[in-house]
């Protein structure tokens, strides 16, 4: 009983931490607010999501490296401190430069929390409930991915200004999870002996199945970035409404995404990766095409098959690189999770198409051309067995 007592206390704020990544997902709805307030073109305000996922290039290795140095528990803490300011800048200060400064910082932080929650998590967790905890996980962090456009809204109506409720929430929460962390006693083990560096990582993009692979990995997260900047600028631009309504449709978006994730689990255990990965492409192309017709009921529809869709390509993509190359995971995992940079790529060319064309409807081709990459080279790399894992 004793020791059951002891790792709830240990695996509390690791959990919690999963909410304090979720707080990348904030820039869509900011993104938003920043072009009304400023008065931004697309391709300015999408500096924005570039400014975030533009750091999952540079620090996904080097804080591979680092964790080695200094452990896991003390690169988490070091990317809630780097966190911090990121959410009190825009509380402080609000211009355009700011929330560029903030969400760099934003970016930095949550690439390092990304690349070292995860094994602090395999360090305390039994490999058992591994699975279902790290699942768990990811729903922790989908709830601050659907808040932030709510918080946003309600402050809009609270305060004339959408930023008086959700960064207050969100420093508060992430100094409780710093300081909470800090305490917490976590005995580490030395698992992993050699980390990839930069060389050993590109090097594997030689190989032509990982290279579209990590390709895939970009297209996916363009995606999801790109809908959660997209949507509420659709809804307002088709159906005329404002902001603080248009903004409900990134929740939308997150509840169906995450619902997605939780459905996936049992599919993929029962159907093979391919036959869900072709679905789940289906399901985002219908979905688009949804978001084209001036119809609120077929645009939310659309916005939600599009969540389902996109909820389980990244874990299917993931798994199939590592089946790939099973004697050099460390490289491969560099090399995926660097793909995430595709997050900084996709909203910006989207940015560009929407002022070129005119409307939303440049963002949605460009969400299309990633939906047609997957389904044309990507599914030909996924194997038809059952399990991904």
């Amino acid at each position: 009983m004793t020791t059951q007592k002891v790792n709830i206390s240990k695996i509390l704020p690791v959990l919690i931490g999963f909410f304090v990544m979720g707080f990348v997902d904030l820039v869509g709805i900011a993104t938003n607010y920043v072009k009304a307030d400023f008065h931004l073109s697309d391709t300015m305000a999408n500096l924005l999501p570039s400014m975030v996922f533009f750091w999952f290039l540079v620090f996904s290795v080097p804080t591979g490296l680092l964790m080695n140095k200094i452990g896991r528990k003390n690169t988490v803490l070091l990317s809630l401190i780097i966190t911090l300011p990121a959410l009190l800048i825009p509380i402080l200060t609000y211009s355009f430069s700011s929330m560029l400064i903030s969400f760099t910082l934003l970016g930095i932080g949550n690439t390092m929390m990304q690349v070292s929650l995860n094994p602090l998590l395999a360090n305390i967790v039994d490999e058992k409930r591994m699975a279902s905890t790290l699942t768990f996980g990811q729903f922790i962090k989908a709830i601050a991915s659907f808040v932030a456009p709510i918080f946003a809204a309600w402050a809009v109506v609270r305060f004339l200004d959408w930023r008086m409720i959700m960064f207050p929430i969100f420093l508060a929460i992430c100094f409780f999870v710093l300081a909470w962390l800090f305490f917490t006693k976590i005995k580490e083990k030395n698992i992993e002996t050699r980390v990839a560096s930069f060389k050993e990582c590109f090097s594997l993009l030689g190989d032509i199945s990982i290279l579209l692979l990590f390709l895939g990995i970009m297209a996916h997260v363009g995606l999801d970035v790109g809908i959660n900047t997209t949507a509420p600028k659709l809804l307002m631009e088709r159906l005329h409404i404002d902001l603080s309504d248009a903004g409900y449709a990134t929740s939308f978006y997150f509840i169906f995404r995450t619902a997605g994730c939780l459905l996936g689990s049992g599919l993929l255990a029962k159907f093979s990766a391919k036959k869900v990965f072709i679905v789940s492409l289906s399901m985002i192309l219908i979905g688009i095409i949804c978001l084209f017709i001036p119809d609120k009921t077929i645009m939310y529809s659309g916005i939600a098959l599009f969540g389902l869709g996109n909820s389980n390509i990244f874990s299917i993509i993931f798994s199939q690189a590592l089946l790939h190359k099973p004697t050099s995971h460390n490289e491969v995992s560099g090399l995926m999770i660097m793909g995430i940079f595709g997050g900084a790529v996709f909203p910006l060319i989207m940015g560009v198409s929407s002022d070129f064309f005119g409307g939303q409807s440049g963002a949605l081709f460009v969400l299309l051309f990633c939906v047609a990459y997957l389904l044309a080279f990507v599914s030909t790399k996924i194997k038809t067995f059952a399990s991904v894992e």
